[in-house]
């Protein structure tokens, strides 16, 4: 049965199609935003996957370039692996979605969203968060939406519901909102330095704008909805938990987990789980349990102490945030670097300078962005965690928390006018216990400052906990969570930003959504913790961009042409541009407005390039001295090559005070002579003079 059903939303037409495509999904929804169209469907197992402890979610975000009228570049001419904004894109569906699964639910569930057209009013990313929310909603699948999102931009102070691709890439802020009918489920947020009271405005804005959404989603559920399906419960039985507790008593498992080093933790819950493992070594059924009862004594145990008794599981209070190192300097040779230690978290940045010509090229959906001049990388090693792994690459984690990091410092970075480099910085996670993507971001700061890059303001970053209890006004917030904090806290709000406002957030939970009141508090909590890790540790160790670049990194000049002039420079099929680069080793990197930048590590090179550049590009007068090279020789003078690329002609009664007979009496190919411009001849050519030289 095919039904559509349209809303007004932000000044274009959402039309939603149920019934029309893929109907052996268990929810399907075909969504265009404009002219936008994305396909969301929903599928789940029939059985629960055996041997696991978590809900098997994955969100896949296609792009398909023929959405964009594009055929994908490479060989294979066929798209290839998720780009990293699809990988983002994924991330930021899944995030709000999670919690509204039973936490007890193990069957597989797959949501995809193919994006089959862009219309660049409409971004493809709202539009298939709103059609995954809606396919499971309408699906079999058990869920407690309906969950809606909204996007905030901002331009010239005023915000942008639902922003075009050009008003998303060029304003001030770029906020994704989730909600239910009552609650913040999350927000990912990258802004300009923006003030924390304006950005809690936008947060409230999208949440409202969110509930006319649901109320649209509902219409569409209550008509073509399906019965949620019965599902085969995982849960820990009552009786168990009792039972464990006559083992290990609920003051012995305070004691065990209620320290500030995480190995002694470890270690006091391995012994406890053997103990449980001998007690249950006759009930199979209770055996299979032991993990999951055992993280869920821990987790009672854990959020019972902070939320009754204020007591963090390291004796922290509960603003306190733990012991902070940092230096700077500690890799030789490398352009910039500088390691932040935060507790038991520890990231060591290195950054790379680079010419312009080293961006990464992007080949995407979003036709504004094709290139990434700032290119940040998170690694995240097993032996961060003291576990045995090997490395198979970054994974949606590590790219997700290296974009988060990325957001964070680019409303800081100079322009490429004022610092003509691409930029890459690599956060190298040495050990982990809670939020490693706020220590990259103060790492990487002082590595940037450290490599001599001249960023507009320091940028520090801190994640907020969230220990909930009954009612909507029993909670305590954490500040800079640990490992433990996170496992089993409801909340970890990241924000980051300098003394002047907010340039990056993400928040994740595990919980039904928060109020006003915790968003603003958290808010608030991380802005005195930014400034207090700024003014307490980074300044230390370095409290301004160093004024030119190190020894190790590559010198760039940068100089102006005349845009006409760029051909001249480049030469046919580039000839004369790579005869400079091959004659003084520079690299050259020139902007379609004729801004010229000349990379190297040696000054003189740098030097002879920049005038090469200058002689080939400078409009030819009377009078001008320059110094050649003779090329050719003819019974009539000599060609001098002046630069590469560019000769006149030395006539033969212009060459000596004497009058000679042949050229070659006087000069001999290689050799080198000043001259003096004449103008140019009847036929055109440049004509010089070496006997008028003064």
């Amino acid at each position: 049965m095919f039904k559509s059903y349209s809303m007004e939303l932000a000044g274009r037409t959402l039309t939603v199609d149920i019934g029309r495509v893929a109907a052996q999904a268990n929810g399907a929804a075909l969504v265009k935003y404009g002219d936008t169209t994305v396909l969301s469907t929903a599928t789940a197992s029939e059985k629960p996957r055996d041997g696991i402890d978590f809900f098997p979610l994955s969100v896949e975000y296609e792009e398909k370039m023929y959405a964009v009228g594009k055929i994908p570049g490479g060989f294979n001419k066929r798209e290839g692996k998720a780009s990293e904004n699809a990988v983002l894109t994924s991330r930021v569906i899944d995030r709000p979605m999670r919690p509204l699964f039973p936490k007890d639910y193990r069957n597989d569930v797959t949501l995809n969203n193919l994006v089959m057209a862009v219309d660049p009013e409409c971004r493809p990313e709202i539009t298939a968060m709103l059609g995954a929310a809606i396919a499971t909603c309408i699906s079999d699948i058990p869920f407690d939406g309906p969950c809606a999102m909204t996007q905030m931009g901002m331009k010239d102070g005023e915000f942008i519901v639902n922003p075009s691709q050009a008003d998303w890439d060029n304003g001030d802020l770029k906020m994704t909102v989730a909600s239910t009918a009552d609650r913040i489920m999350m927000i990912e947020a990258g802004a300009n330095e923006i003030p924390e009271d304006k950005v809690l405005e936008a947060i409230f804005k999208a949440h409202e704008i969110n509930q006319t959404v649901i109320a649209f989603m509902n219409t569409i559920i209550s008509e073509v909805g399906k019965a949620k399906h019965e599902y085969i419960s995982v849960k820990v039985p009552d009786e168990m938990f009792e039972a464990m507790k006559t083992i290990v008593t609920p003051e012995e498992m305070e004691e065990a987990v209620f320290t500030d080093v995480k190995q002694v933790r470890e270690e006091n819950i391995r012994n406890i789980t053997e103990r449980f493992e001998e007690a249950f070594a006759d009930n199979e059924e209770w055996l299979a349990m032991i993990d999951d009862a055992v993280y869920q004594y821990q987790k009672k145990t854990v959020r019972k102490m902070i939320l009754k008794d204020h007591k963090r599981p390291d004796g922290r209070a509960l603003d306190q945030i733990r012991p902070l190192a940092a230096e700077t300097d500690i890799i030789p040779r490398v352009h910039g670097s500088a390691m932040f230690t935060r507790g038991q978290t520890q990231i060591c940045d290195v950054v790379t300078l680079a010419p312009l010509s080293e961006i990464q090229r992007i080949d995407g959906l979003d036709e504004n962005v094709t290139s990434k001049r700032y290119m940040h990388h998170y690694n995240f090693p097993a032996y961060s965690v003291g576990e045995t792994k090997v490395s198979r690459g970054p994974g949606r984690r590590e790219i997700g928390h290296g974009a988060l990091a990325e957001r964070a410092l680019l409303p800081v970075l100079p322009s490429e006018e004022e610092f003509p480099y691409a930029i890459r910085a690599v956060s190298e996670t040495f050990e982990s216990n809670g939020s490693t993507s706020m220590a990259s971001t103060c790492a990487s700061c002082m590595a940037l400052m450290a490599a001599g890059v001249p960023i507009k303001r320091m940028v520090a970053g801190i994640s907020c906990g969230l220990v909930t209890g009954e009612t909507d006004a029993d909670f305590v917030l954490l500040t800079d969570i640990q490992g433990l904090e996170d496992f089993f806290g409801d909340m970890d709000f990241k924000v980051t930003g300098t003394t002047e406002g907010i340039t990056a957030i993400q928040m994740d939970i595990k919980i039904h959504g928060l109020s006003e009141e915790i968003v603003r508090g958290a808010i608030a909590r991380t802005r005195e913790a930014r400034l207090f890790i700024m003014d307490n540790c980074m300044k230390k160790a370095i409290d301004a961009p160093r004024p030119e670049v190190g020894e190790y990194a590559p010198k760039i000049v940068q100089i102006q042409i005349d845009p006409q002039k760029i051909g001249d420079v480049v030469g046919q099929r580039g000839k004369t541009i790579n005869t400079i680069i091959e004659r003084t080793g520079v690299t050259i990197d020139i902007t379609d407005e004729g801004r010229v930048s000349v990379c190297g590590n040696n000054k003189e090179k740098m030097d002879e390039a920049i005038k090469m550049i200058e002689i080939i590009t400078t409009d030819f007068e009377a009078g001008q001295i320059f110094e050649g090279v003779v090329v050719s020789i003819k019974e009539f003078g000599a060609f001098i090559e002046f630069a590469p690329g560019k000769e006149g002609m030395v006539h033969i009664s212009k060459i000596s005070q004497e009058r000679i007979n042949h050229v070659e009496d006087v000069l001999t190919l290689g050799d080198k002579v000043k001259v003096v411009c004449l103008g140019k001849d009847k036929m055109g050519r440049i004509s010089f003079s070496i006997k008028d030289v003064k």
